[in-house]
């Protein structure tokens, strides 16, 4: 994926079980935990291409959110700060090569975003 896509969208639930059966029923999605992130089913639509996962849903996450793929997490988070946006979340480790953080932009929407590296080799 490319600076500026949206890369995964997360749902809130209170029920991962039933949120797998409605949302592979509706929409065919298959689902998978991956080692290292039981308790995080992820979901991925019949195009292969798009896909999330099922976070608890809490007071502060009752939307769905979307993350979008950034060059740079820091560079971003300035450029919100600079712009209007709240920082919710600062830039966390998913895993050795990836990285997530939040914001809200001026007008209250709530935004992941995400950076990772898609070729450790470099």
């Amino acid at each position: 994926m490319a600076h500026g896509d949206i890369t995964h969208i997360d749902i809130p639930t209170s029920d991962h079980r039933q949120a797998q059966d409605f949302y592979g029923a509706l929409f065919g999605w298959k689902f998978v935990e991956h080692p290292g992130f039981e308790g995080y089913p992820m979901w991925q639509a019949p195009n292969e291409i798009s896909g999330g996962g099922f976070a608890p849903r809490s007071p502060g996450f009752t939307q769905p959110r979307s993350y979008v793929e950034v060059d740079s997490i820091d560079d971003t988070l300035a450029t919100a700060r600079d712009r209007g946006a709240r920082v919710v979340m600062e830039r966390q480790p998913i895993s050795d090569t990836s990285w997530w953080a939040v914001i809200e932009d001026p007008d209250g929407n709530v935004v992941g975003l995400y950076e990772g590296v898609t070729d450790v080799s470099d």
